[in-house]
């Protein structure tokens, strides 16, 4: 059973607090709001679940799972080129390089970890395991904190409520708590990228006139 010090880490991690710039991204979010693709809450609670089973969520998922279970640094640093050439478009690698780096940063400097400049899921995982922390709690946070961040963007683009925006979370919940159970006892050989049209959105991102968020 994980610890309260732990949990309490990874909560500090993973918290809108923790100097990643996290709000900053929408994951092509903001075209598909621009576009009218996604306009609402039922819309917005589709598209996640399509990032979570088939995108971004499952492979971070796997990445993370696999850096924790990482042997060296130089089994490392191939899973970290995995995860990069695994990026669909400019601003989705951008995405999560820069959190990544940052993650490095700020968590070398807190908890004194050596820390590479490593892709996001990747420094989490590898992270966790220099501290010790659980992979499956770790996993699962980590989707948590992946799904909230977009929600939080979506109240933003598309005027959800915060009691609805809530209510997506934990309605989102059970999936990526199974999304991360298969990611931990999975491997790099699962992974597979089919949520075609947020890729195209993250693309068309880089192209839109007017925007307030990174990706």
């Amino acid at each position: 059973m994980p610890t309260d010090a732990q949990i309490l880490t990874l909560a500090q991690w993973l918290s809108p607090a923790y100097p990643v710039g996290a709000f900053a991204y929408s994951h092509g979010l903001e075209w598909l709001a621009h576009s009218g693709a996604v306009s609402d809450g039922e819309a917005l609670a589709n598209w996640l679940d399509e990032v979570l089973r088939f995108g971004a969520g499952q492979s971070d998922a796997l990445f993370l799972a696999a850096a924790y279970r990482a042997e060296n640094p130089r089994a490392l640093s191939r899973i970290n080129d995995m995860c990069r050439a695994f990026a669909p478009a400019r601003e989705r690698l951008a995405e999560t390089e820069l959190q990544g780096i940052a993650f490095c940063e700020v968590t070398a400097a807190v908890f004194g970890h050596d820390l590479p400049p490593l892709a996001f899921p990747v420094a989490v995982g590898r992270a966790a395991a220099l501290e010790g922390l659980p992979l499956r709690l770790t996993a699962k946070m980590y989707l948590q904190a992946f799904v909230a961040n977009l929600v939080a963007a979506g109240t933003r683009l598309i005027g959800i409520g915060q009691t609805e925006s809530q209510h997506l979370i934990r309605r989102l919940t059970p999936l990526l708590e199974s999304v991360a159970e298969k990611a931990i006892t999975g491997s790099l050989d699962d992974l597979s990228g089919t949520a075609f049209l947020a890729d195209i959105a993250a693309m068309k991102h880089e192209t839109q006139h007017s925007r307030i968020f990174r990706t």
